[in-house]
């Protein structure tokens, strides 16, 4: 008997799945060699294509073009020069000067910015384009950029001279904490090939003195057609006419007779485990690494497929064990997990990672080795790898579902790997058949074999990292010798296995009922009005077959708070979600969510509580299970749940402490935002005053009066089958008898917001292994109540338009920097429906220390000419273009559509009609795009930030702390002392970031984290 209901799209689709025929497989049967579903060819010069037509984004295309040419490649003197000639293809070809073209990509809406158009890595270099193609001159014109890419960058000394600066800033943000313990890793897992000495960012005194014809000697050394292939996919009405646009911008180029082949490098394998003892003082905590090298062979025939499947079910099920071991009595680490990827073209490596307390290296790294050894020995159970096998089914039962849907980025990239690495591309639906006729005979047996591969003597790599040296090497190998002991003597016992409930909610709710239900026609959605008091508001899409999003909130949050009851309370949601905020401990949820595709997470912020989720239609009800086990679970805290959230939340502090950056958040914060408790940084003193009881019991009363949230949810929903699931779980959440937690929106307790009234520049210093330097300009914003809606909109213009023009300056004419951010923070005062926005407009980027003082002063000069004579016509149309593009990509988009139906009901213009409140927040978006012209741009800036923007802005910058010897000498060498003060700042503040408001998320993806 079929249980499935047979109606609804959305069903035949799912069990489309389900009766998706098996396949009679050949283990030695080839994969295919030519990529499926594209068109696919070679032109005569040697140069490989890929077009493809997919709809999903409508009107767009992802361009890319691949260049077999990477840092590997370099010779001693040319180290970073790979790099280098992708920074300058964007600054000048034959045909474009002067960046032109990140000026047209710009003009059309298509953003350019950091790590978002092209990569250099050791074996390849891609540049990528994404574009509109509604009017027919756009695609050809963006596929002839990328034919100048192929052959004609310009190396003049100029444009090197003016792209150094932005290499320099790049260079200069790798060689953080993080950059140098990569660096280093790489390094060691490399040692005996080149690729240990040719890491793609360089070295400085290549970048900085490297002559235009070395330059220009690799670009022609290596940059030739035959290495070369354009990718092409997205909404295209027929494909040969983009293979005819290829033709006639490649076609014609000719190629080198006999270009040199394209060498391999060899990295020799070691039976003898390597180790390391890192020691970086700026480290954000301990932590242990361990990679097992192995030749990247190909994937070429089924039984290669078929071994790919029983590799990721072996990391699946051993992060599974990763997680249940963290969250144990006494756990030897916080977080660990493995993976497997592909790191150069001829080698791979399985790389397990955990992060652990301080003096706490060598208990992880035997608590890893241990249970890899014991899967060699007892394997994995039957019910783990069914567990991992169901997880598998779910991910490509997805991606079955919507392959119809796909993003042309990601087909793009499909394609990317097929030339780059060989890698197969078979199409979704036979892929679909072949896990489905693989998997169920993959037994436990098989996924363990892999744990073979896993030993020390497997050309392994053991390193760990520590802000203070507590662990040697000779440690390390004892560790080793104790763990390959007990292995031998067979002295470590089978896994213990959990019991594992059937049903997440034991008990089903009695459904609730509907009081009042509208429809608003211009939303395309239903607002209900439940018997418990909840709102909710759905909305059908067709965007993703398997994609439900919702999202509930209710006002008052932390801003509530007293002083002596906010720490406890902002690690309310800490300390209950390492319990158990569903009703089940975390490590329990994670089997029983096998094999669904559902996520819920709860978040308290200043002045809202929300819950969001994810999931598919047909696991809604697990979805909105979980909601309702949020609202009625009373979490209690145990001794030991509290030992390890206080564990990791003071390890956190430290790694804040350790960081160069932290003094300079912090002044940032205090500065713009006062020295209020809620902006203070938490202090290890703090934490130990938390009351864990009294965290608990906030966040138990955050989500408990159903009657004060609204509920949004947008997605592929069949109401037929929603609305009965959304009556038992939302509206039979019983409703308390007496109100809790529940505030009026105009009442609320507003944050201790002051804003500077003068100007404040100040240099931070702080300790750094290496020199850093960030700047952060901010300028207070308020917009009076009245025209609210058009102003708020003006903002997020002007914003874009800011953070234009400041590349543009300090990047593209001046060359100093890599990349700049500009962020808008409108949450100083309380949402009321009466009180003017107070918040911040911030400018961020990194720099030269030397030169960051005039940084400064250029960015303010660029401001004050624009509010003095306004953006230009250029300008201002760039600005539209982009800001209209983003738009329609989010009209795709489900979570674009709940954003909006979230900001009409939070909007100061709702009264309780959501239609109207939408149509004013479209009508205040139409009329600031209709009506931005140079002159009310200008007057906005004016408007909006003080003007002259000269005369009230803090501006913060992080600078390296001089040495004594290096402060004596520049004391005798200045025949006066002169105090600098500017400053840079965090480019997050807008989020309002505080410790202990985290997003606690449970679902298959768990695992892989």
């Amino acid at each position: 008997m079929d249980l499935l209901p047979a109606e609804g799209p959305r069903l035949v689709k799912k069990h489309g799945f389900r009766s998706l025929k098996l396949v009679n497989v050949d283990m030695d049967g080839v994969l295919g060699e030519e990529p499926f579903g594209v068109e696919f060819g070679r032109l005569e010069n040697g140069l490989s294509y890929y077009v493809r037509s997919n709809s999903k984004p409508r009107m767009r295309a992802a361009l890319a073009l691949a260049v077999k040419a990477g840092s590997v490649l370099e010779e001693e003197d040319e180290r970073g020069v790979a790099h280098i000639v992708e920074h300058l293809a964007f600054s000048a070809t034959t045909k474009y000067t002067n960046h032109d073209i990140v000026k047209f990509l710009e003009s059309i809406g298509a953003e350019f910015g950091a790590c978002q158009n092209a990569v250099t890595s050791s074996d390849d270099t891609v540049y990528e384009l994404f574009v509109p193609i509604d009017k027919p001159e756009l695609l050809s014109k963006a596929i002839s950029i990328l034919a100048e890419f192929s052959t004609e960058i310009r190396f003049s000394k100029d444009d090197l001279d003016k792209e150094r600066g932005a290499v320099m800033e790049e260079f200069r943000g790798n060689r953080n904490a993080t950059g140098r313990m990569q660096d280093a890793r790489w390094v060691l897992t490399m040692e005996g090939s080149k690729y240990a000495e040719r890491l793609p960012i360089g070295l400085e005194k290549v970048i900085r003195n490297v002559s235009p014809e070395t330059v220009k000697q690799f670009y022609r050394k290596w940059y030739h057609l035959s290495n070369m292939a354009v990718i092409a996919v997205g909404d295209f009405s027929d494909t040969q006419s983009v293979v005819e646009l290829i033709k006639t911008h490649f076609g014609h180029k000719s190629s080198v007779p006999e270009p040199p082949l394209i060498p391999t490098f060899s990295i020799p394998s070691h039976e003898e485990p390597r180790f390391s003892c890192f020691v970086e003082s700026e480290a954000a905590g301990s932590a242990v690494m361990i990679s097992y090298k192995m030749p990247a062979g190909e994937l070429k025939t089924v039984r290669d497929y078929r071994d790919l499947l029983a590799e990721s079910m072996f990391l699946y099920a051993l992060n599974q064990r990763f997680f249940k071991i963290s969250r144990r009595k006494d756990p030897p680490y916080f977080t660990c997990s493995a993976a497997a990827d592909v790191l150069v073209h001829p080698l791979k490596a399985s790389i397990m990672t955990s992060s652990c307390k301080e003096k706490g290296t060598l208990k992880a790294l035997e608590s890893m080795l241990f249970e890899v050894a014991r899967v060699r020995l007892h394997g994995f159970s039957e019910r783990e790898i069914s567990i991992v096998r169901a997880l598998l089914m779910s991910e490509i039962e997805s991606a079955y579902l919507e392959r119809d849907q796909m993003q042309s980025t990601s087909l793009r990239d499909e394609y990317l790997q097929h030339f780059l690495r060989n890698e197969p591309v078979i199409g979704i639906e036979y892929e679909a058949q072949l896990q489905k006729t693989l998997l169920p005979h993959i037994s436990a047996s098989d996924v363990s074999k892999y744990a073979e591969k896993l030993q020390t003597s497997c050309s392994c790599v053991i390193k760990t990292i520590e802000p203070r040296s507590s662990a040697a090497v000779d440690d390390l190998k004892h560790v080793v010798l104790k763990i390959n002991s007990l292995e031998k003597e067979r002295n470590i016992p089978p896994w213990d296995e959990d019991q594992i409930p059937e049903e997440i909610v034991s008990t089903k709710p009695n459904p609730g009922s509907i009081v009042q239900q509208f429809e608003y026609s211009n939303i395309g959605a239903t607002e209900l009005i439940l018997s418990n008091g909840m709102r909710v508001c759905y909305k059908s899409t067709d965007f993703l077959d398997d994609q439900v999003v919702f999202t509930g909130f209710s006002y008052g949050g932390l801003s509530e708070l007293k002083e002596g009851e906010y720490f406890s309370c902002s690690m309310g949601p800490t300390i209950s979600g390492e319990i158990g905020v569903y009703g089940h401990r975390p490590s329990v949820l994670m089997d029983m969510l096998a094999g669904k595709r559902a996520e819920v997470g709860a978040k308290l912020a200043a002045y809202m509580r929300t819950f969001s989720g994810d999931c598919s239609p047909t696991d809604l009800e697990t979805g909105l299970q979980l909601v309702y086990q949020l609202f009625t679970t009373n979490v209690t805290p145990g001794e030991e749940d509290v030992k390890i959230v206080m564990q990791m939340a003071e390890e956190s502090v430290h790694a804040q402490e350790r960081d160069p950056y932290t003094a300079f958040a912090n002044r940032v914060k205090e500065l713009n935002y006062g020295n209020s408790y809620f902006f203070r940084p938490i202090k290890i003193s703090d934490l130990r005053k938390v009351d864990p009881w009294k965290a608990c019991e906030y966040f138990n009363n955050c989500f408990k009066d159903p009657s004060t949230f609204t509920v949004a949810i947008v997605g592929n929903i069949d109401p037929t089958i929603a609305l009965p699931l959304i009556l038992q779980y939302l509206g039979g959440i019983p409703k308390p008898p007496e109100p809790v937690l529940h505030y009026n929106r105009d009442e609320l307790t507003g944050l201790p917001f002051t804003f500077p009234q003068t100007i404040i520049r100040e240099s931070v210093r702080s300790p750094m292994v290496e020199e850093q330097c960030s700047v952060q300009l901010c300028f207070p914003v308020e917009l009076k109540n009245g025209n609210m809606v058009e102003e708020i909109h003006f903002v997020g213009f002007l914003s874009k338009l800011l953070e234009t023009k400041i590349i543009q300056v300090l990047r593209f004419k001046h060359g100093q920097i890599y990349s700049a951010g500009v962020s808008v923070f409108l949450g100083g005062n309380k949402p009321s429906r009466t009180s003017d926005v107070r918040g911040d407009i911030s400018i961020n980027f990194s720099c030269d220390p030397e030169i960051s003082s005039k940084l400064v002063d250029l960015t303010l000069d660029e401001i004050l000419r624009l509010q003095e004579q306004g953006p230009s016509d250029q300008d201002v149309s760039t600005i539209l273009e982009i800001e209209q593009r983003a738009h329609e990509n989010g009209l795709q988009e489900n979570y674009y559509w709940l954003d909006r139906i979230l900001r009409s009901y939070q909007s100061r213009v709702y009264s309780g009609d959501l239609g109207t409140s939408f149509e004013i927040q479209d009508e205040g978006r139409a009329n600031v795009k209709n009506n931005l012209t140079p002159s009310t741009a200008q007057l906005a800036l004016q408007r909006i930030l003080p003007y002259p923007c000269k005369k009230q802005y803090t501006a913060v910058i992080l600078m390296p702390q001089k040495s004594h010897l290096k402060l004596m000498t520049s004391f005798l060498r200045s025949p006066q002392i002169t105090c600098s003060r500017e400053a840079k700042v965090l480019v997050g503040l807008a989020g309002l970031a505080v410790l202990g408001i985290t997003l606690w998320r449970y679902s298959r993806r768990a695992q892989k984290s």
